[in-house]
């Protein structure tokens, strides 16, 4: 090595030699579960047959996407996957953002410190463990929610979890309940660090507190939230699988069908295990995200000076 690469590793990387030696087994841990594993999505492209292997089963190019195109459910699974994520979207993401400027806002610092602790507790509550409390809560005869409308209204409330058309507010509102407390986290640091002189001199003027939120508070938080929407963008494809595949039955399957529980039926359910047809789904999946998160990134670089890159 010589030349210019030597100057650079003398100047930028043997000073702090020990830090390039701590990030060593996670790119190690990167490469083996990450970018390895890359070289199973040739299957997408092939008839893959287990005793023939990945490398010799029979290439059909994009047959397998073609039959997802053509298929019967393709329509009702991309419709049923992005209105999920766009109704999931549109109200997880914003309110948090509102969650943690109202709870800046407020100057005891013990009431803040309840209402965070108690806010982040349904985040570590597992999914099984949330999809059984809503069994429970909306089970028309049994649960708390079903008693009350029956005390109040004479009658017997519905199943919701037989009702296609309540899936997605349960999914949703639910998540947002076990969520906006942990969610906020980040935009609460953000405004950590806002300079309280600024609030000061705006006191002095005059200011009232929705102001202050408006033009300092809500400015300085901007940047964190464009970055977090990007991201959100970028995964508008995926669909948290777990919660919707314990939520999922018979009778509300029109709805709760997406992409994520399909590919796990069609490629690793008995009777199934058509791994090529899997594959490509999934991939026709990651690419989707992928555009998007491109032009979600052109799109804020252009528009503001926050990007991913």
């Amino acid at each position: 090595m010589r030349g210019p690469a030597l100057k650079w590793l003398k100047r930028e990387v043997l000073p702090g030699w020990q830090l390039y030696l701590f990030l060593i087994p996670a790119t190690v841990y990167i490469i083996i579960f990450a970018y390895v594993p890359m070289a199973g999505v040739q299957i997408a492209f092939k008839n893959y047959n287990f005793n023939l292997g990945i490398w010799g089963s029979e290439w059909i190019g994009l047959d397998n996407f073609r039959r997802f195109f053509d298929s019967y459910q393709f329509t009702s699974l991309i419709w049923n996957t992005i209105s999920l994520s766009m109704y999931s979207l549109l109200i997880s993401f914003p309110l948090p953002i509102l969650f943690a400027l109202v709870l800046n806002s407020f100057t005891g610092q013990k009431f803040k410190k309840i209402v965070q602790s108690v806010s982040y507790m349904p985040h570590f509550i597992s999914t099984v463990v949330i999809v059984g409390m809503l069994v429970q809560l909306f089970n028309p005869r049994t649960g708390a929610f079903g008693a009350l409308y029956t005390f109040f209204s004479g009658e017997l409330l519905a199943d919701a979890f037989a009702n296609p058309g309540a899936f997605q507010h349960l999914y949703v509102w639910s998540g947002i309940w076990q969520g906006i407390g942990w969610s906020s986290i980040i935009y609460i640091a953000a405004l950590s660090s806002v300079d309280e002189h600024l609030h000061e001199a705006a006191q002095i003027d005059g200011a009232s507190r929705l102001q202050r939120v408006r033009h300092i508070d809500f400015p300085s938080i901007l940047p964190t939230a464009t970055i977090m929407l990007i991201l959100a963008v970028g995964n508008i494809m995926e669909v948290g699988f777990e919660k919707v595949f314990l939520m999922q039955n018979e009778l509300n399957i029109s709805k709760s069908e997406v992409i994520s529980t399909y590919v796990y039926k069609v490629g690793l359910t008995i009777g199934s295990g058509d791994f090529s047809f899997a594959t490509a789904i999934g991939l026709f999946n990651s690419l989707i995200n992928f555009v998007l998160l491109i032009m979600v990134n052109y799109a804020a670089k252009k528009f503001s000076d926050t990007s991913l890159w």
